[in-house]
């Protein structure tokens, strides 16, 4: 577990810069954890305050129990080696090979030649890059570099895997294959991963929780689930409606004039329900769909329609009533220009 209390970090300056202003997190062991943000927003700083390679200014960062800012320059060395690290850029030695890249710090602790060779085979294997082993960082692309670092971060059998940006720099089809790479690190290894990132899309395929940060303050965290399908705050809501549009765009607003218009979240095996198509049948109002998508949240279909709800008061009434008691989260929304 993760637990970071009232941290701040000031760079002095004239005048002083506040990346961070009283960070509070908990963070439980096992989970994939994002921290999503724009440029600037304090998110890097923070990654690096876990590990202390940037010194808080001010409050306290425990992991496991252990309390990081109590720890000697020899003991923070130590406890190091629990903390992977994957970087956006990958940071690999280019006159190293791929195997002398992830055994790098096993080498700097020491191990004997045969637990080395056996633990990086077996990452090798694990993160598909068998046959690779001696090749050069300079032959291989961009997505095969990133399973080098992801690698040398779980050689040392780290408790927790810090990534910085590990996908900015890969292209879709690559970024998806290294985001199941790195759900399969956290189902094998049962690894806490922490993860910033400023693309939702990441956040939505990869993470169980997410905490957004705003000008060096935490603006909103909660499950995925939760702040995908409430956000609270307005940069909150730009981020989500850059992967799913959860409001009613004007100019379709504009050219409704009659009903009231919700949104229904159906999540699970109720997204493939021929929900809506029974609600027509049994109430007399005019349901209209006016547009919507299935994708996925936490592995699960997660469908987001907007409708436009014509009929009596009464008879509106029923069909919504209805609709929440088959497990249907509704929402009234209120369209631009309204």
């Amino acid at each position: 577990m993760i637990k970071i209390k009232n941290v701040s970090k000031v760079y002095p300056g004239k005048p002083p810069i506040h990346a961070l202003k009283n960070i509070n997190l908990t963070i439980e062991k096992g989970t994939i954890f994002g921290i999503i943000g724009f440029s600037g927003a304090g998110k890097s700083t923070l990654i690096r305050c876990l590990n202390r390679l940037e010194e808080p200014t001010e409050g306290t960062i425990h992991l496991n129990g252990l309390d990081l800012m109590a720890l000697n320059e020899k003991e923070l060395r130590k406890t190091r080696r629990k903390i992977g690290m994957i970087f956006q850029h990958f940071n690999l030695l280019s006159a190293k090979t791929v195997f002398d890249n992830i055994a790098m710090p096993l080498y700097l602790e020491g191990k004997k030649k045969k637990d080395v060779e056996e633990k990086v085979r077996e990452l090798i294997d694990f993160v598909g890059l068998t046959g690779k082993e001696n090749v050069y960082p300079g032959h291989l692309s961009g997505g095969q570099k990133q399973r080098v670092g992801i690698a040398r971060a779980l050689v040392t059998d780290p408790d927790i895997l810090l990534c910085d940006e590990a996908t900015s720099a890969l292209d879709p089809e690559t970024t998806k294959n290294v985001l199941e790479l790195l759900r399969k690190v956290n189902k094998a290894y049962n690894l806490t991963i922490v993860l910033i990132t400023h693309e939702m899309s990441v956040i939505r395929d990869l993470c169980d929780k997410v905490a957004v940060i705003d000008n060096g303050e935490i603006a909103e965290e909660g499950s995925v689930y939760e702040v995908f399908t409430n956000p609270q705050k307005t940069i909150t809501r730009n981020f989500v409606n850059t992967v799913l549009q959860n409001e009613v765009p004007s100019n379709l607003s504009k050219a409704l004039t009659n009903g009231k218009f919700y949104r229904l979240i159906f999540l699970g095996e109720r997204a493939a329900n021929p929900l809506l198509s029974e609600v027509s049948k049994r109430f007399d109002i005019h349901l209209n769909i006016l547009y919507g998508s299935i994708t996925e949240l936490q592995d699960k279909p997660y469908g987001n329609l907007f409708v436009a709800l014509d009929g009596s008061q009464e008879e509106s009434r029923k069909a919504i009533q209805y609709i929440l008691e088959n497990g249907v989260d509704v929402k009234e929304v209120i369209p631009h220009g309204a």
